[in-house]
């Protein structure tokens, strides 16, 4: 692992701290919150307490405002670090439901289909002869 991820000798990480590191909330405050409120499942069980501890290769779900995201924790870190290292901390196994799929499909068009460029409707206009 790199120096940002360096592996506790006790291997194991208070959950609020962990999800801090992971990045996956903003500030350690906000994750605790987030477990005391009970949006978190360490193993598939609701943890209540944001002290307790996670280790390598248990699952936490996370019901955050919009979405679930599925964690597998890889590592722990004593320093909160970038999105690299954050990376380094879990593995995201989180399905693609098909809300996602149809809402990334959405952005994409066909060529020629939608709106109309400027020069098409000034073509369209002359077949029509408008002036």
């Amino acid at each position: 692992m790199t120096e940002e991820c360096v592996e506790l000798t006790e291997n194991r990480q208070r959950i609020d701290k962990w999800l801090w590191h992971a990045r996956v909330v903003r500030t350690r405050s906000s994750a605790a919150a987030l477990v005391t409120e009970g949006h978190v499942r360490l193993n598939g069980e609701r943890v209540n307490a944001s002290s307790r501890p996670v280790r390598a290769g248990d699952v936490v779900t996370v019901a955050l405002d919009r979405a679930v995201r599925i964690l597998k924790v890889i590592g722990f870190a004593e320093r909160r670090g970038d999105a690299d290292a954050a990376r380094l901390l879990c593995g995201d196994i989180t399905p693609i439901s098909p809300v996602r799929e149809a809402e990334a499909a959405q952005g994409e068009r066909d060529p020629g289909s939608g709106r109309p460029t400027k020069q098409e409707r000034r073509a369209t206009d002359r077949l029509q002869d408008r002036d």
